[in-house]
């Protein structure tokens, strides 16, 4: 009994010794297993101002967000109140605002979620248009935005709703998917029928 009892704390030892190094295995190949299954952010950034600017050293497009989160797993970037502003066309400078914004890896998709609002400043003969909608796809360098979801169109004279949209920022060329309706005012014509 007297060897039992000078034995026993050795005993107690390898094996707390012996659950340690399995459960420190058990973490580790837990931690490996995760880490490719993971969506955590990298970094993130408050009140952020980003340019991108063409071959002249002009400014192309200017991105404004309240917070920016990038995500490693799949460079995936997303966007809180974000304000994205296209200066690209010689016309007219075109806005977009929205709640939420994802931005693909490489910035070539936009997707602005949730209180969509776009609008291309008056210019010419032209007046300000203003498009609203709960999502919008932005390929800022193909200058297209496109949606399948019900949108509202509106200028000085015209308003026009729809289920879906393509629109050119550069060609000025908006073509509605389907279920289209529209008004038109001409306020010349109204006057003169007074």
């Amino acid at each position: 009994m007297t060897r039992f009892s000078q034995l026993f704390p050795l005993l107690l030892l390898a094996v707390l010794a012996g659950l340690t190094f399995w459960l420190d295995q058990a973490v580790q190949q837990g931690t490996k297993g995760n880490a490719t299954e993971r969506h955590d952010p990298d970094y993130i950034i408050d009140k952020i101002v980003a340019h991108r600017m063409d071959a002249n050293g002009d400014v192309k497009h200017t991105l404004y967000a309240e917070r920016m989160t990038h995500y490693p797993d799949d460079d995936s970037t997303h966007l809180i109140s974000p304000r994205f502003v296209s200066n690209a066309s010689a016309r007219a400078p075109m806005s977009i605002t929205s709640r939420t914004a994802r931005v693909s890896s490489g910035g070539e998709h936009v997707y602005f979620e949730t209180d969509v609002r776009a609008t291309r400043a008056a210019y010419a003969d032209h007046s300000e248009m203003v498009m609203e909608t709960s999502f919008l796809h932005v390929t800022p360098d193909d200058h297209i935005a496109r949606t399948d979801r019900p949108v509202t169109v509106t200028d000085a004279h015209t308003v026009a709703r729809a289920i879906g949209l393509e629109l050119n920022s550069e060609t000025r060329i908006v073509k509605f998917l389907s279920q289209f309706k529209g008004t038109y005012h001409d306020p010349e014509r109204a006057a003169a029928r007074r």
